[in-house]
């Protein structure tokens, strides 16, 4: 264990969380958690909190099976403390948010690291929402409530302009009830430009938000998927709603 866990009181069962004893209210849905913790104490604890609260949750000590987990089997929310034995939680979290199936995983750090700037460093790495240990059930699963209701809100949203409709829950698109079939990046890419309708969009900014702020990809990229999406929408006349603005980018709009 170290010495920063020790420092915090995290040593015992009793450490990790204030009181194990708080009466949780259960969610209405089950949900897969990932937790990333390398104290068996803590990490049992926070297994019981969450189960107890309805969700389903599993535990990774290490950064390789933890991994190896969550791009097998894709979490709903991952649980990430900050000092583990094989890499650090931010590195991990660097990592999540630049690859494709996990980058809108939702993450919430645990860590004994409560400084301003640890915070700071945390959020701008990714994170979603940051506790400092030691730290109550209720509180946990209040973190854990809210950000699952923001994901779910987003997820069940559906995307529509001009005829064309995007269903981010079942994940499909469809012109008029018509079926409209794109890849998996083309699909991302349209709901990025349809959740950004009206607005001038550069390739940095697609680049940022449909592929990761941490790949490393030519912005030409997203001109060959833009002309990939624009195929695929051109049978229902349906291209020209993503418009090219010289020498700055796109921009979906049902205006011409």
């Amino acid at each position: 264990m170290d010495a920063a866990k020790q420092a915090a009181g995290l040593g015992s069962r009793s450490g990790a969380l204030a009181t194990a004893s708080e009466e949780i209210v259960a969610p209405r849905s089950l949900t897969n958690i990932l937790i990333v913790e390398d104290d068996p104490d803590i990490s049992s604890l926070l297994v019981y909190t969450l189960e107890n609260a309805g969700h389903k949750a599993t535990a990774e000590a290490e950064c390789k099976s933890a991994w190896q987990s969550m791009t097998t089997n894709e979490p709903d929310m991952i649980l990430l403390d900050w000092m583990l034995p094989d890499m650090s939680g931010i590195e991990l979290l660097r990592r999540i948010r630049s690859y494709n199936g996990l980058g809108d995983v939702p993450v919430i750090m645990l860590t004994a690291r409560g400084e301003v700037m640890d915070r700071v460093r945390g959020l701008e790495s990714g994170a979603d929402d940051y506790i400092v240990k030691p730290f109550s059930p209720r509180e946990l699963c209040a973190r854990v409530s809210s950000r699952l209701r923001v994901l779910q809100g987003e997820q069940s949203r559906a995307l529509w302009a001009d005829g064309l409709l995007l269903d981010q829950q079942s994940y499909r698109v469809s012109v008029d009830g018509l079926t409209v079939m794109p890849g998996p990046t083309e699909f991302r890419l349209l709901r990025y430009f349809m959740s950004h309708q009206e607005r001038v969009l550069m390739r940095g900014q697609l680049l940022d938000g449909v592929w990761g702020t941490n790949v490393y990809i030519e912005e030409r990229t997203v001109d060959v998927h833009v002309r990939r999406l624009r195929k695929v929408l051109e049978p229902f006349n349906k291209a020209d709603l993503i418009q090219t603005v010289r020498g700055v980018g796109y921009r979906f709009s049902v205006h011409g």
